[in-house]
């Protein structure tokens, strides 16, 4: 047989007293002056405890280009038709002008 034995109100509260969520604890870089997580890389300018560990500007590029690329292949399905229809715009002024 079990003994059941029962948890009071205060008893549970105590124990959940320690559940409690912290809250995020930012530093400023040194360099930029931004605010980052603690004992984490700046991703403003890069740095970390005063070095260089990331190249920002190579990430934010790269970033851009596989941005135009997306944009390129969704718009890419359309583009053939603007082709047509700007090309027989041109052959209709042709045929006007002469």
């Amino acid at each position: 047989m079990v003994v059941h034995m029962r948890h009071t109100r205060a008893h549970t509260a105590n124990r959940r007293s320690h559940h409690a969520l912290k809250g995020a604890t930012f530093s400023t870089c040194q360099k930029c002056g931004a605010k980052h997580l603690a004992h984490r890389v700046c991703m403003q300018c890069g740095t970390y405890r005063g070095r260089v560990v990331l190249d920002v500007m190579a990430k934010t590029v790269k970033r851009q280009k596989k941005a135009e690329a997306e944009k390129a292949k969704a718009t890419g399905a359309s583009k053939p038709a603007a082709k047509k229809a700007a090309a027989k715009g041109e052959k209709k002024e042709d045929k006007k002008t002469a």
